[in-house]
């Protein structure tokens, strides 16, 4: 599945189940693990399990199984890695702590550029 296809089948998927504060990160340039990050919270433990099973279900039934699903017990975070992608559900205030979107935008791409590109791509979804 090509990488916009697949962007949009996450974002579906969080939307039919009522994600809030969608984000996508282009994370190509700062590292080879993974292209883009998507970021979401949820309302409680139940409503992040809920989002994640809704992008893991999306995601088998187009052919893409994910490669790893981590937290899904303290449902506090959710990651769900598809490899070109991945996903990062939260409670607000893990997302506020942790605050991915600041982190990844904050990083140099070349440490001999420090400070003069800017970088992570951010897009609201």
């Amino acid at each position: 599945m090509q990488i916009d296809a697949l962007k949009t089948l996450v974002i579906e998927a969080l939307e039919d189940v009522k994600a809030n504060d969608i984000t996508m990160l282009d994370v190509s340039r700062l590292t080879s693990v993974t292209d883009w990050m998507v970021v979401a919270s949820g309302t409680s433990s139940r409503h992040i399990s809920a989002l994640a099973n809704s992008v893991i279900t999306a995601a088998k039934e187009n052919g893409v199984p994910p490669l790893g699903v981590e937290g899904e017990n303290g449902a506090d975070w959710v990651l769900v890695d598809l490899g070109d992608l991945v996903v990062h559900l939260m409670l607000p205030q893990t997302r506020e702590l942790y605050d991915l979107e600041r982190l990844w935008a904050d990083l140099p791409t070349d440490s001999t550029d420090v400070g003069t590109e800017e970088v992570g791509e951010e897009v609201k979804a």
